[in-house]
């Protein structure tokens, strides 16, 4: 028999190194939970989802019903329309200030997509990519496929930007430092004072920086500032954003990527050979999504009034240490005062109440954090805290 490198044999093939050093997903490990219970009947209160619990706004809808009457159902370019990426470099360049025309736009099939091919394109084996956490855990994988090494670098309590620390772990391997404003998991939004504190970082080690901004509109006070257009950063940063979350068009899969034309380009490659292109329809949809008419107010303002019963609700309970979140629709409280990990206490939370969460180990092994979205109806937040307050009692933590 020949050697396998690999310690998984199916049908006489082995799988791929960069498979097998892939993670679960932590969130849809805790989704496999929730549907084992709910196939027994059990009703479960899913706090545990990252997307919008609203519909796509009208508008969206009907010029994506347009585009396929009329017949527009075909390949497009590999970037994508160029009326679209024009509607996108205008909104860059008028709203984050960035530097960038079409040319340094590329429209993809999901965000996700976009970070994807920016983190395999720039990053090779043996390279380091340097990571604030809490962060996302898909990034971390993306950096596994592409051969690189992810360096962690803890947030400080309050959750802010450790630089003294982002310094201390830049070295002559570096190559990449991957940002997220407002952030997943906790909501915090970086200050214009963190950002130029990183941007000097990154220019004197004369890295990349991809500065995540999918949450940039779901915004509670202040303002998001881009990195990418502080002084000398517009040809060290790729800056990824999209749909999904503003528009609530998760199941559209659609974003984007703004970045020096040459990161464009070897982008694009990847593109060429993967997806092809995004899909038609899909993006005149997403140009109507730009324009000014497009409600998001309403979904906005929604989630601060479900956001602020929350961080009102959860301290009641001995148990929650809450930091208020600027921006996103998620909060990443403390649990510490529990004793246990952040694993175990949503299993307790789901097998004894019904109530989905997410452990805060995935996103950079937060032991002592759970992270709940209030991406759900204020009707059954209200039950969900009922029920958390119930198991808790009972446990002796309330």
């Amino acid at each position: 028999m020949i050697p396998v490198s690999v310690n998984v044999w199916c049908h006489g093939v082995s799988f791929s190194r960069r498979i097998m050093d892939l993670k679960e997903s932590g969130t849809l490990k805790v989704l496999d939970k929730v549907k084992a219970l709910q196939s027994k009947g059990v009703n479960i209160i899913q706090l545990d989802v990252g997307e919008p619990d609203f519909n796509t706004p009208a508008n969206i809808v009907k010029a994506a019903e347009n585009a396929l009457e009329n017949g527009f159902t075909h390949y497009t370019p590999s970037t994508g329309i160029p009326e679209l990426r024009e509607a996108i470099a205008s909104k860059l360049s008028n709203e984050n200030k960035l530097d960038v025309k079409k040319e340094n736009i590329l429209v993809t099939p999901g965000s996700k997509q976009a970070l994807f091919y920016a983190i395999m394109a720039i990053i090779d084996k043996g390279d380091e990519v340097v990571i604030p956490t809490p962060a996302w855990p898909s990034y971390m994988e993306m950096v596994t496929v592409a051969g690189g090494k992810v360096r962690e670098v803890k947030a400080e309590e309050d959750f802010a930007l450790d630089i003294e620390g982002i310094k201390r772990t830049i070295n002559s391997k570096s190559k990449l430092l991957v940002l997220n404003s407002p952030n997943n998991p906790t909501g915090y939004v970086y200050s214009k004072d963190e950002l130029k504190s990183v941007a000097e970082v990154a220019e004197d080690a004369g890295i990349y920086v991809i500065s995540d901004e999918i949450y940039e509109k779901i915004l509670y006070s202040g303002a998001c500032s881009s990195i990418g257009a502080l002084p000398g950063m517009s040809e060290h940063t790729v800056t990824v954003n999209g749909f999904s979350k503003t528009y609530a068009m998760t199941g559209w899969r659609i974003g984007y990527a703004a970045a020096p034309k040459s990161v464009i380009s070897a982008m694009n490659k990847l593109q060429q050979h993967s997806a092809s292109c995004p899909a038609s329809f899909v993006q005149k949809a997403a140009l109507e999504a730009l324009k000014p008419e497009t409600a998001v107010d309403p979904m906005i303002q929604e989630f601060k009034r479900r956001r602020d019963y929350l961080c009102e609700a959860l301290p009641k309970l001995k148990v929650f240490k809450v930091d208020k979140p600027r921006g996103a629709f998620y909060v990443f409280p403390d649990i510490s005062r529990s004793g246990m990990t952040s694993e175990k206490f949503c299993d307790l939370l789901l097998e004894k109440g019904g109530v989905s969460t997410t452990p805060g180990e995935p996103f950079g092994n937060y032991t002592s954090n759970i992270r709940i979205s209030y991406a759900n109806s204020m009707k059954n937040l209200q039950e969900a805290v009922s029920r958390m307050t119930r198991v808790l009692e009972q446990a002796g933590l309330a």
